[in-house]
C-alpha cells in the first residue's frame, strides 16, 4: 500500500514460479520439495519464501513433540544430515490434577495414537532453521524480514502473487527518511503458509469464500516458557501432560512438560479459546498451573531462559476449509491440520508442503499457472493427513459439548472405535457450534477470578516474560492492530464483557485506563508476539491483526 508522498513510486516487482509465504514447517517443505522434484527431472525452477520475522524459526513456537513422518518422507536421510532431533521419548505420563492432588491415567486405556513411541522432543524452531538451511543449499531464496502485507490478482480475479508492506512509515502514515517501498512477488503459483489465522488467509478465505463448506475453525492460545532445569529434576525423552486445574470443567484445555536436551524443560498451557468467562486470563491460568504441588518441584532451583505463546488451530476435520483458489493453496496451519488430541502439526504441515509442491510442480510442468491445483485437497483427502485428523474429529466436540471429564471419555472411546474400524469409528462426525469470538458470556453474569501475584521466582507477570521473548517492533510505525470502531470497544468490550482483552492477551498489548473519568483504549502495540489471540476472541471481530513491518515481533531462540 502506498503512503502520503510516495503513491506515485513504483513498487519494484520480481518474478518466479512458485512464491512461498512463511518460512515455517509447511512453507520451507513445500520449497524443498519442489527444488528436489525439479532437481530429478533436471529443469530450472525459481522459489522465493517471504518471512516477516527476522530469520527463518523467529516467530516459530511450539511444545514440541514431533512425529517425524513429515521429516522422514521430506528428507529420509535427515538424521545423516545433521538435523536437531535427538530425544527420542522414553515415557509417557498423563494425569488429572486437583487443586492439591493427581490421578495418573494408565496409558493401557489411552486410545493408541496417543501413544508417543517413535516420536521426538526438539525445539521446533531449531529445527526450522535447519529445514531452512536445506531449503537454500538447494537453491531456495529465502527472504527474512519481508511482511506480506497485500495479495495481487489479475483481471480474471486470479491470484498472480503478493506484495511486501512498505518500510518506514511513520505513526501518521507519511514516510519517514528510512522509507522503502514494497516490492511484487509474481508467480505462476503462491502458497500461503502463514500459520494460524494468518492475515492473507483471511482475505483469502473471505473472497473466494474458502470456508463456505466446512465447520467454523477453532482455536486455542498455546503458551510455553522454556526452562533449564536442575540435573537431578531432568528426565531426558519424559513426556508429560495434564488436564483439569487450574481449569474448571467447562473450560477446555491443559499442560505439557517435556524433557529434552541438556536439562531443558519446555512447559506449556493451551486454554481452548471458546471459554466464556471474560475474567479469565489464560496467562494467569498457565502462571497458576506451574503453583501445583505435582509441578512446581520440576522447576525448584532452575532457571526460566524463554518465553513465547501464539494461537493455534483446533477445529481439525470439520473446519478443513476449501485448500485451493485461483492461483494458490493453503498449507499447514493456515488451513487447520493441527491434530487436537495429539497437539501435533508440524508433521501433517510437512506433509501438506509436499503435496502442495508435487501439485504445483505438475501444473508447472504442464505449462499451467494461476489456476487450481486440484491434485492438492485429493492428495490431502487420500493421504495420511486425512488418515490422522479423520480418527480425532470427535474429540474437539466432545470436550465443548461434555466439559472436561465426560468430554475426554467419550472423546477417548470415539478414538478408540476409530482405531478398531479405521476410517468410520462410531460411524459420525460431530459439529462445532459457534465460533470462539461468540462463546463470552455478559461480565454481570460472570465471577471475577483472583489470580496470584508473580513472585519472579516461579511465576511471572506479562511484561517480564514478555522481555524473554525478545520482542521488538520499530515505533514508529503505525499500529498493526485495527480496530475498526472504537466506540464499539467501549459500548461492548469495556461495558458488557469488562475488557477481556486485557486478560486474553498474553503480552499485555491492551489496556482500558481512566483518563478524565472516562475509560480510555491503549494498544501497547510493541509489547504484541504475534500470537492473533485478539483477531480470534474479540467478542465483535472488531479488531483486525495485519502484518506490521517487517522483522518485528518475537525472537524466539530454542523455542
Amino acid at each position: 500500500m502506498a503512503h502520503d508522498g510516495a503513491q506515485a513510486e513504483p513498487r519494484e516487482a520480481m518474478e518466479c514460479d512458485v512464491v512461498i509465504v512463511g518460512a515455517g514447517p509447511a512453507g520451507l517443505a513445500t520449497a524443498i520439495r519442489l527444488k528436489q522434484l525439479a532437481a530429478d527431472a533436471g529443469r530450472e525452477l525459481s522459489v522465493v519464501v517471504l518471512e516477516k520475522g527476522s530469520e527463518v524459526g523467529a516467530h516459530i513456537l511450539s511444545g514440541a513433540v514431533i512425529d517425524p513422518i513429515g521429516l522422514n518422507t521430506l528428507i529420509p536421510d535427515w538424521k545423516a544430515k545433521g538435523a536437531p532431533v535427538e530425544t527420542l521419548v522414553t515415557e509417557d505420563r498423563f494425569y488429572y490434577l486437583g487443586p492439591s492432588g493427581s490421578v495418573r491415567i494408565p496409558n493401557l486405556v489411552m486410545p493408541p495414537l496417543m501413544n508417543n513411541h517413535g516420536n521426538y522432543i526438539v525445539s521446533l524452531g531449531s529445527v526450522v532453521r535447519w529445514l531452512g538451511e536445506q531449503a537454500t543449499e538447494l537453491g531456495v531464496d529465502i527472504y527474512p524480514e519481508f511482511a506480506v502485507a497485500e495479495v495481487l490478482y489479475d483481471d480474471t480475479g486470479a491470484v498472480v502473487g503478493v506484495a511486501t508492506g512498505d518500510k518506514g512509515v511513520g505513526k501518521d502514515g507519511k514516510p519517514t527518511d528510512r522509507f522503502q517501498r514494497g516490492i511484487e512477488l509474481r508467480a505462476k503459483y503462491t502458497v500461503i503458509a502463514e500459520g494460524a489465522r494468518g492475515s492473507l488467509a483471511k482475505m483469502l478465505t473471505a473472497k473466494f469464500a474458502l470456508g463456505k463448506d466446512c465447520q467454523p475453525q477453532k482455536y486455542g492460545l498455546g503458551l510455553k516458557e522454556l526452562w533449564e532445569v536442575q540435573p537431578h529434576r531432568h528426565k531426558p525423552g519424559l513426556v508429560q501432560h495434564t488436564l483439569g486445574w487450574p481449569l474448571d470443567n467447562r473450560t477446555g484445555g491443559g499442560s505439557f512438560l517435556y524433557h529434552y536436551s541438556a536439562n531443558l524443560v519446555s512447559v506449556g498451557f493451551v486454554v481452548h479459546l471458546n471459554y466464556q468467562n471474560p475474567y479469565l486470563s489464560p496467562y494467569g491460568e498457565f502462571q497458576r498451573f506451574k503453583t501445583h504441588p505435582f509441578i512446581r518441584d520440576t522447576f525448584e532451583g532452575g532457571k526460566r531462559i524463554a518465553y513465547g505463546a501464539r494461537a493455534i488451530t483446533e477445529g481439525g476435520w470439520q473446519s478443513i476449509p476449501q485448500l485451493t483458489f485461483p492461483g494458490g493453496v493453503l498449507v499447514g496451519c493456515a488451513a487447520g491440520f493441527m491434530n487436537v488430541p495429539r497437539i501435533k502439526g508440524s508433521h501433517n504441515a510437512m506433509l501438506s508442503g509436499i503435496h502442495a509442491a508435487d501439485a504445483a510442480f505438475a501444473a508447472i510442468a504442464g505449462g499451467r499457472a494461476h489456476d487450481s491445483l486440484e491434485d492438492y485437497p485429493a492428495a490431502v483427502h487420500a493421504g495420511p493427513i486425512a488418515q490422522d485428523l479423520r480418527r480425532v474429529r470427535n474429540a474437539k466436540p466432545f470436550l465443548s459439548k461434555f466439559g472436561t471429564v465426560l468430554g475426554t471419555a467419550l472423546s477417548g472411546a470415539d478414538m478408540w472405535a476409530n482405531t478398531l474400524l479405521p476410517g468410520i469409528g462410531l460411524g459420525y462426525t460431530l459439529k462445532h457450534k459457534k465460533p470462539d469470538h461468540a462463546t463470552l458470556g455478559a461480565s454481570k453474569d460472570a465471577r471475577p477470578i483472583d489470580y496470584p501475584k508473580a513472585d519472579n521466582v516461579l511465576t511471572f507477570d506479562r511484561l517480564t516474560n514478555v522481555s524473554f521473548s525478545a520482542t521488538n517492533h520499530e515505533e514508529d510505525q503505525p499500529v498493526h492492530l485495527k480496530v475498526a470502531d472504537m466506540d464499539l470497544q467501549k459500548r461492548s468490550e469495556h461495558d458488557v464483557f469488562a475488557g477481556p482483552s486485557n486478560r486474553y492477551c498474553p503480552a499485555g498489548v491492551y489496556e482500558w485506563v481512566e483518563e478524565g473519568g472516562q475509560p480510555r483504549y491503549v494498544i501497547n502495540a510493541q509489547n504484541c508476539v504475534h500470537c492473533k489471540t485478539c483477531d480470534i476472541k474479540d467478542p465483535n471481530q472488531n479488531i483486525n491483526w495485519v502484518v506490521p513491518e517487517g522483522g518485528g515481533g518475537p525472537n524466539y531462540s530454542g523455542m
